[in-house]
């Protein structure tokens, strides 16, 4: 098998492929053409995103030529692929907003280079596409029965699929064959969600250029317990720091199941695989300090060295290192000391820190004696907070479980 493949395999990335042994004998004889496509449909990627480029950068590495493209024309359907009801219809502004952000954030990550890794945008050919010539030439190459034995659309057929998102595979189809025509494009990658319009890409190609072209998914990430990777009590985890601050970023990732850390450093870090595997094997609190250097590892790729050495402060400082050092990279707010003067409810301070998504989530952490402030546990949710429990530094610093901190100013 082709090196690169063998990387891809190795560290887990590999689902499904159309023709393992033609792929890897086209990418022998020199490089492949590759593309990974995404709907810039909401504000910011997330880490569930980001597998297909941790993906790119292993096959731009072994010497091959990737593009990203952009689905600033299929955003404006929406792909039925993987959801259980139709994706909201956004503004035409908006999705040229996103994919301004998306290619900011792809940028930061791949570093594209404009010759062998670059950026394209469907937008260039599907926006002002003809309809009625579309459907005679590529319409016509496509059977609505094999259209529907797809598990996308036979999923969605239960819950309804509307007609314009039955348009997603022709189009994700058409830009298969743009990419080819325009770039020499061969294979595409993507999540397995998107097998079926692959090999619908790939058919249409043979069809109409009589070559063979190829497909490659990989796994769709969940972690050991079965949930979908990346998902957190605040929800998806955002590659925005606006939206998910890099210390919580980093958190995730030092928090993972023990069963996850191989996978997750195989996966999600370019350090070789021996020592993926190495720091996988090692047990008790060794293996606290393997998840940390997961966290910095992936944080520093995201945010940059120097974002993940101050979530790596932090870290130090909350859970369990002497003296302060670091506590200022801790998620924090500032509040007048004048509002501590008659107290502030515990409820409604866990509230304010975003520890509590409401007083009655609040109340729950209080009765599993999960709240604390500046090491004084929350035995009563009457409790009131007041000047008297600032720290020397003027801070309040809120604990929930052993996992969660956040650190109140008063000023």
């Amino acid at each position: 098998m082709n090196a690169a493949l063998e990387t891809l395999k190795l560290r887990g990335f590999i689902q499904q492929c159309t023709d393992i042994d033609g792929l890897s004998e086209a990418m022998d004889e020199g490089p492949i053409t590759f593309y990974e496509g995404c709907d810039p449909t909401g504000p910011s990627l997330h880490i569930g995103h980001m597998v297909p480029y941790f993906a790119i950068r292993h096959l731009h590495e072994a010497g091959h030529h990737g593009i990203v493209l952009m689905g600033g024309g299929t955003a404006r359907i929406g792909d039925p692929s993987g959801k259980s009801s139709m994706r909201q219809i956004i503004s035409y502004e908006e999705i040229d907003a996103n994919t301004k952000l998306f290619l900011g954030q792809i940028d930061n990550f791949l570093k594209f280079d404009g010759s062998t890794l670059y950026s394209a945008n469907n937008k260039d050919w599907l926006a002002n596409l003809n309809y009625i010539d579309f459907l005679r030439d590529i319409g016509r190459h496509f059977s609505v029965n094999h259209m529907l034995s797809f598990e996308a659309y036979k999923m969605r057929l239960e819950t309804g699929l509307s007609f314009i998102e039955f348009n997603y595979q022709l189009l994700q189809s058409f830009d298969y064959l743009q990419l080819y025509k325009r770039h020499g494009c061969r294979l595409q990658i993507g999540g397995d969600d998107q097998w079926g319009n692959i090999v619908a890409g790939i058919e249409l190609i043979r069809r109409v250029e009589g070559v063979q072209c190829f497909g490659l998914t990989f796994p769709l990430v969940t972690t050991s317990d079965g949930k979908k990777m990346g998902k957190t009590e605040k929800g998806a985890l955002f590659l925005d720091p606006a939206m998910v601050s890099p210390y919580d970023f980093f958190q995730y990732w030092r928090n993972v199941a023990d069963s996850d850390i191989q996978r997750f450093l195989l996966m999600f870090t370019f350090l070789p695989a021996s020592e993926c595997l190495e720091l996988a094997a090692k047990k008790d609190s060794a293996l606290n300090e393997s998840k940390a250097r997961l966290a910095w590892e992936v944080t520093r790729l995201i945010h940059g060295e120097a974002e993940a050495d101050k979530a790596m402060a932090a870290a130090k400082a909350a859970f369990g290192a002497a003296g302060t050092a670091g506590m200022e990279n801790i998620p924090s707010k500032a509040i007048p000391r004048g509002d501590l003067a008659a107290g502030i409810g515990a409820l409604d301070l866990f509230v304010l820190a975003g520890l509590a998504s409401s007083k009655s989530d609040a109340r729950r952490l209080v009765q599993q004696g999960g709240a604390v402030v500046n090491e004084r546990k929350i035995l009563d949710e009457k409790t009131l907070v007041d000047a008297s429990w600032l720290d020397a530094e003027g801070a309040l610093i809120l604990r929930a479980g052993k996992k969660r901190v956040f650190r109140i100013l008063a000023e």
